[in-house]
């Protein structure tokens, strides 16, 4: 029983510590080649996750969700890289390329899971083939879903960022004022808008069409761009889900 939950476990685990590191690395590395490197000097350029993850953020946050929401809702973040965009040798433009580099390295690292399925099915089957084949389709969810989030227009979020370096100066300056506040626009339009409509009888449920149905496009062509059936991706990510 406890093989069996820990193996559970492990399915979500180390998919979610590969692409918040990842994530958060390329945004430092990303810098670095752009010519700041204040994250390369505090040790963020690195594939450790200890360096990125964030107590609070990383796993108190996600666990709370957890408890007290039955399971339903999950939500956490990572330690963010410090990015000095006044270093970089040409701020606007670099700005979006660092910003983008966190979300884009989600979606290769989906495209990568996917495409790991192919040696996973021509293999002999064992419990470690199962296993992996969990994890790698564990791995398209979660960098699907990470992308997605991470690419909503609003600060501090990367697509945020992403705006205000390509709208016309006048609306990226107004986006830009959100910063401060849009971690509290987006926990309220994902969980405090919910309970509300609980309240009041209404379907505010918005976490669906705004970042699950996206995901779950996204996932689906990302099956598609490696050559996997739809139904294949059906089956995979039914195992995932139920834990079988």
């Amino acid at each position: 029983m406890l093989e069996t939950v820990l193996q559970t476990a492990t399915v979500w685990v180390v998919p979610i510590l590969l692409a918040v590191t990842l994530h958060e690395a390329a945004h430092g590395w990303a810098a670095w080649k752009l010519g700041d490197d204040t994250a390369k000097n505090l040790g963020r350029v690195t594939f450790n996750p200890f360096r990125h993850i964030d107590l609070f953020g990383t796993v108190l946050l996600p666990a709370m969700m957890l408890i007290f929401s039955g399971g339903k809702i999950l939500f956490g973040f990572a330690k963010p890289v410090p990015v000095a965009f006044h270093r970089l040798r040409r701020p606007r433009r670099d700005m979006v390329l660092v910003a983008f580099a966190g979300p884009g390295t989600n979606l290769l690292l989906a495209v990568a899971s996917a495409a790991l399925l192919h040696p996973i099915a021509a293999a002999d089957a064992s419990t470690f083939a199962n296993w992996l084949a969990r994890v790698a389709a564990a791995s398209v969810w979660i960098n699907s879903l990470l992308f997605v989030f991470n690419m909503m227009p609003l600060p501090p979020l990367d697509g945020g960022r992403v705006a205000v370096g390509i709208l016309p100066r006048p609306l990226a300056m107004r986006l830009a004022v959100l910063e401060r506040w849009g971690i509290f626009i987006i926990l309220g339009i994902l969980f405090i808008l919910p309970m509300l409509g609980d309240l009041l009888g209404v379907d505010l449920h918005v976490f669906g069409w705004l970042i699950a149905y996206p995901a779950s496009l996204v996932a689906w062509g990302v099956f598609a761009l490696v050559g996997l059936p739809p139904d294949y991706m059906v089956g995979f990510m039914f195992a995932v889900m139920s834990g079988g």
